[in-house]
């Protein structure tokens, strides 16, 4: 099963008010696929393993700019304390994108790992 990181967002995935993330990649995603959530996927160190935070199953995939955004979104990407801009401003820096990148937004139902069936 593939892999999707939360490291900057974990907390929020953890306690429920993240349904909606926004990547620059994963364009071949559909509603159905079913992904394992982890804390970390990429740069781990030699032996170093991700910790599974649970799985989500993707409700709704689709591309548009990241300056489209809406207040509504913000909240339920997790970040109750942003507004637009400011979420536009804190994405940006961390992907290093402009307001205008085309982004994949991902709708997901997250079971945690405590919930998951073996």
């Amino acid at each position: 099963m593939r892999r999707m990181s939360f490291s900057i967002t974990e907390p929020q995935l953890l306690d429920g008010s993240k349904t909606v993330t926004r990547r620059l990649g994963w364009k071949t995603l559909k509603p159905g696929d079913r992904l394992l959530a982890v804390d970390k996927a990429m740069g781990l160190k030699r032996g170093e393993r991700s910790k599974i935070l649970g799985e989500i199953e993707i409700l709704d995939v689709r591309r548009e700019p990241l300056r489209e955004i809406t207040q509504d979104d913000v909240n339920r990407e997790g970040f109750l304390h942003l507004v637009r801009h400011e979420f536009i401003e804190m994405f940006c820096q961390a992907m290093s994108c402009t307001r205008d990148t085309e982004v994949t937004r991902i709708e997901f139902r997250f079971t945690p790992a405590s919930e998951a069936k073996p």
